[in-house]
């Protein structure tokens, strides 16, 4: 019987090719050399999860993450999980919240007036 947790494990590990796979398609007009060292590393770690070595694809995909990251390409995948989403739902809110914030203030004081 397979391991649940390998085969959550491969799924997170394909959706992560999926995703990079999809974005290095895409003509983003971002900095070509990084994007092709981004495309570089992708085949590495296809090459490593079909050669059963998923601990190298994860780290060569974790790698793209970073990579990414600190070459500041606006449109790369964020890194998925609580951290990433948390800065990006804060970032969010606080965003709708400053063009929001007198429009809000204004409902609330009309909202307890009629209560």
């Amino acid at each position: 019987m397979p391991d649940v947790y390998e085969i959550m494990s491969d799924a997170e590990l394909n959706k992560a090719f999926d995703v990079w796979s999809s974005y290095l398609n895409v003509r983003t007009g971002e900095a070509p050399q990084v994007r092709a060292r981004l495309r570089s590393t992708l085949e590495r770690a296809r090459a490593a999860a079909a050669g059963d070595d998923r601990v190298c694809a994860r780290a060569l995909v974790a790698e793209m993450y970073d990579e990414a990251r600190d070459a500041g390409l606006p449109w790369a995948p964020l890194l998925p999980g609580p951290c990433s989403a948390d800065r990006q739902t804060r970032d969010y809110a606080k965003d709708e919240l400053r063009h929001a914030l007198p429009w809000t203030c204004v409902m609330i004081s009309t909202a307890s007036r009629s209560s």
